[in-house]
C-alpha cells in the first residue's frame, strides 16, 4: 500500500487514518520520500519542514490512538503557497526582497488547518509576490509542469499545482487574485477552488490585491476541496474583507446527480471572446454533454467581454500591489525579478481618477450579474488550454490580452476548476464552474457529479525517480526593442519620478514596454457614471461594532 499512498485522495486516506489502518507517519514518511525523490525535477518547495511535520505527525497519531480524532484533516499533510504566514519559519513569498523574513504568528488559515489536525510538509513555489510570471533571476527556480517539465504550471500558485499534480502532497493552499488558483489547477490537471471573496480569511497571506485577493485549496479532488473548505470558511475579524455570515457543510452537499439545477453556458467566453483550440472546444462541449446526461438543464447566457472585467481588475489590481511595495521598490528597485517591475511600473502611469472610475465600474459588473443569479444556479465556461513553454513566456504579454480567469476575481463569485481531458501534446485541459455568491455547495455539487462521471481526474504524469529539470532559456527582459515617442517617454519619466523611482535604462525600457497598454486600459474604461455611482469599495462598520 506504501507505494500508492501518493495517488490516494485527502477523502481515501482519512478513511484508512480513521479506520486506523494507515498511520499519519507512515503517510508523512511516504510523502518526504517522494519529495526527495521528485523535486529536484519540479522545483515545487521552497521551505521543507519536514522536522516540523514529523512532530505532527506522531502527535496525530498519539491523538486518534487516544481516540480524540478531529476529522478528515487529522494526519493528512499539506503544503502552503509561500505567501502564507508560518511562525518561525521563511514566508518568502518567492523573492529576493522577502528573503529573510521569519513571520511571528501564522496566517489564519494556517491556523485553522493546523486545528483541524493538519501536518505541514513545506512552502511551496510561487510567482513573485504571488504576482508576475515564471522568472530564472530569482533566489529560487519557477516550478514546473509535471506533466512536461519543459512547460509552465500556471500561475502565480506555482508550486501549489505542481505539488499535487506531482503526487507529493495531498492538498495545497494558492490564493487567486487574477486565476492563480485555477490557471495552475487547469494547466496541472488537479482540482481548484476560488472560494467567494469573504468566505476564507487572507489574514497573514502577503497581499497582491485587497480588492481581488481570494485564498482557497488545490487538491485531486472535488471532495477534497470541500474538506479543506470546511476547515477554512469563516469570519475573522483580522481580515477587513472577511464576512460574518452561516456556514454550511460544504462536503454534506456532495451528490450524484444533478437534476432541478439550471446551468448557465457562457460559451461565447471560449469562442469569441478568446478562440480557444479545437481540443479545448472538443473538451468543453463532451463536459457539457455531461452534465446534461446528469440532469442539468443547460441554457446559453452572455456577460461582458472577458477584456473589460480585466481592464477593470489591472487598473486597480496592479495600483494596489504597487502601493503594497512602493517602499521597496523605490529603495532597493533591483532586488525584484524583472518580470515583477515590468508589471508594477506602468500602475505609475494610472491616477486617482483612473482608480476610482475603475472601482466604480467594478460595482456596476456585480451588479449585473444579480439577474443572471435570478435564473441560474452556475455557470460553466472553460479553463485553460494545454500549458505552454516556459521558454516562450513574455512579461508584456501579462498587458497584451485578457484572460479567461479572471472575470470572476472582479464579481467575487466563486469558481471550482477542474480537468476535464488532455489535449494533443497530453497535457492536461480544465473547465471552470462559477457558482452564485455564496454559492459553494453548489458548484462543488456539480464538480462532485462530472468528476464520478468522468475519469480525467484520476490520471497522473509519470515522472522518473532522481531527474532533475530540463535547462530553460531564461526569457529576455523585453520582448524586443521599445519604439515610444518623445512625448510618451515623458510622461513616462514624469510619472515614475512622481512615484518615487530611480530607474536605470533597462527599468524605463520596461515601464515604456507597458505603457500604451496601460493607458488603453485606461481609455476604455466607462466614464458615463451618473453622480450616484458608487464604487465596489464603499465603507461599511465591521460585524464586531454593530452588536
Amino acid at each position: 500500500m506504501a507505494t500508492e499512498l501518493h495517488d490516494l485522495s485527502i477523502t481515501e486516506l482519512a478513511g484508512l487514518i480513521a479506520a486506523r489502518k494507515l498511520s499519519p507517519v507512515e503517510l508523512l514518511d511516504t510523502l518526504i520520500r517522494r519529495v526527495e525523490d521528485y523535486d529536484a525535477q519540479t522545483h515545487a518547495f521552497i521551505t521543507r519542514t519536514f522536522d516540523l511535520a514529523r512532530q505532527q505527525a506522531r502527535s496525530a497519531e498519539a491523538d486518534i490512538a487516544a481516540g480524540r480524532y478531529r476529522g478528515p484533516l487529522h494526519g493528512i499533510p499539506f503544503a502552503l503557497k509561500d505567501i502564507y504566514d508560518t511562525q518561525g519559519i521563511l514566508t518568502s513569498a518567492h523573492s529576493r526582497v522577502f528573503i529573510d523574513r521569519i513571520p511571528a504568528r501564522d496566517a489564519t488559515a494556517t491556523t485553522k488547518l493546523y486545528d483541524a489536525g493538519a501536518v505541514l510538509l513545506g512552502k511551496l513555489a510561487t510567482h513573485e509576490m504571488a504576482h508576475a510570471g515564471p522568472s530564472f533571476d530569482l533566489p529560487w527556480p519557477p516550478a514546473r509542469n509535471p506533466w512536461n517539465l519543459a512547460h509552465f504550471t500556471g500561475g502565480s500558485s506555482t508550486g501549489s499545482g505542481a505539488a499535487v499534480a506531482a503526487g507529493m502532497v495531498p492538498v495545497a493552499l494558492g490564493s487567486d487574485t487574477g486565476g492563480s488558483i485555477r490557471g495552475p489547477a487547469s494547466l496541472c490537471g488537479v482540482v481548484g477552488l476560488m472560494p467567494t471573496f469573504g468566505l476564507v480569511s487572507r489574514a497573514g497571506v502577503v497581499t497582491n490585491s485587497y480588492t481581488f485577493d481570494h485564498c482557497g485549496p488545490l487538491a485531486r479532488s472535488v471532495a477534497d476541496c470541500a474538506i479543506v473548505l470546511d476547515a477554512l470558511a469563516g469570519y475573522d475579524a483580522r481580515d477587513a474583507g472577511s464576512l460574518k455570515r452561516q456556514i454550511p457543510k460544504h462536503r454534506d452537499a456532495l451528490g450524484p446527480d444533478l437534476r432541478g439545477l439550471e446551468i448557465g453556458v457562457l460559451r461565447h467566453h471560449w469562442e469569441e471572446d478568446i478562440p480557444a483550440s479545437e481540443d479545448v472546444r472538443t473538451a468543453m462541449d463532451a463536459a457539457l454533454d455531461v452534465l446534461r446526461r446528469l440532469g442539468a438543464q443547460l441554457t446559453e447566457c452572455r456577460v461582458r467581454p472577458l477584456g473589460e472585467y480585466f481592464d477593470v481588475k489591472i487598473v486597480i489590481a496592479e495600483s494596489e500591489i504597487f502601493s503594497v511595495h512602493q517602499k521597496n521598490l523605490v529603495a532597493r528597485p533591483k532586488d525584484f525579478g524583472a518580470d515583477f517591475r515590468s508589471r508594477a511600473f506602468p500602475a505609475v502611469l494610472f491616477t486617482a481618477n483612473d482608480y476610482v472610475q475603475a472601482t466604480r465600474e467594478h460595482r456596476r459588473m456585480m451588479i449585473e450579474m444579480e439577474p443572471l443569479y435570478a435564473k441560474f444556479d452556475a455557470f460553466v465556461t472553460a479553463g485553460m488550454g494545454e500549458a505552454p513553454r516556459l521558454a516562450d513566456y513574455r512579461s508584456v504579454s501579462f498587458w497584451q490580452k485578457p484572460s479567461l480567469l479572471t472575470a470572476w476575481n472582479v464579481t467575487g463569485q466563486p469558481v471550482l476548476a477542474l480537468p476535464n481531458g488532455f489535449g494533443r501534446n497530453g497535457l492536461p485541459l480544465g473547465m471552470q464552474i462559477v457558482g452564485r455568491p455564496f454559492g459553494e455547495t453548489t458548484i462543488l455539487r456539480i464538480g462532485h457529479a462530472y468528476e464520478r462521471a468522468t475519469e480525467w481526474h484520476t490520471r497522473r504524469p509519470q515522472l522518473a525517480r532522481g531527474a532533475t529539470a530540463p535547462d530553460v532559456t531564461p526569457p529576455p527582459a523585453l520582448s524586443g526593442p521599445v519604439d515610444a515617442d518623445g512625448a510618451m517617454r515623458d510622461l513616462c519619466v514624469k510619472a515614475a519620478k512622481r512615484a518615487g523611482l530611480q530607474l536605470d535604462d533597462l527599468m524605463l525600457a520596461q515601464l515604456l514596454e507597458g505603457a500604451p497598454y496601460a493607458l488603453a486600459m485606461v481609455q476604455r474604461l466607462r466614464r458615463d457614471h451618473d453622480v450616484h455611482h458608487e464604487p465596489a469599495n464603499v465603507f461599511s462598520f465591521p460585524p464586531s461594532r454593530l452588536e
